[in-house]
């Protein structure tokens, strides 16, 4: 089986200046794990899940500081910049995962569970020659196995 066979094609996306709380509001109401952020090619530059919303409520982690001679030099700068920027971000550009993990229609739902087990993706956006075509999410391959 194909991930084709499985994908809504019907996908709610969101633009990168879409505010947090309109992101939030749409997984509400549409019963959904996640949404694409797509450019006006419709290309898909990121993924907001619920996770990425959560982690707006996260305490920041300080990094923490060795002392060699006279100077002092901070460990996991980057990560927090990164945690900092997700943690006060107020539109979906500041809080969307990026690079998007995306899979093709024509990939097997094989494929795609495992994809989804060893990056810990859900949803994942289908794309094709660059452009938004679908989206899967576990629940979907969960309804496959329930049919079968």
């Amino acid at each position: 089986m194909l991930v084709k066979d499985i994908m809504s094609t019907q996908v709610i996306t969101v633009k990168p200046e879409t505010p947090v709380k309109e992101i939030a509001q749409l997984l509400v109401d549409n019963d959904i794990k996640g949404v694409p952020v797509v450019d006006d090619s419709s290309g898909v530059i990121g993924v907001i899940t619920e996770c990425d919303l959560i982690l707006q409520n996260a305490k920041l982690h300080i990094p923490t500081f060795i002392q060699i001679l006279d100077g002092v030099f901070p460990l996991g700068q980057k990560e927090t910049e990164e945690e900092l920027r997700r943690i006060v971000g107020a539109t979906a550009d500041d809080v969307m995962s990026h690079p998007a993990i995306v899979i093709a229609p024509d990939a097997t739902v094989d494929d795609l569970a495992s994809l989804m087990w060893e990056r810990k993706v859900n949803p994942v956006p289908v794309v094709e020659d660059g452009k938004l075509v679908g989206i899967v999410s576990r629940a979907d391959i969960v309804r496959l196995l329930a049919s079968t």
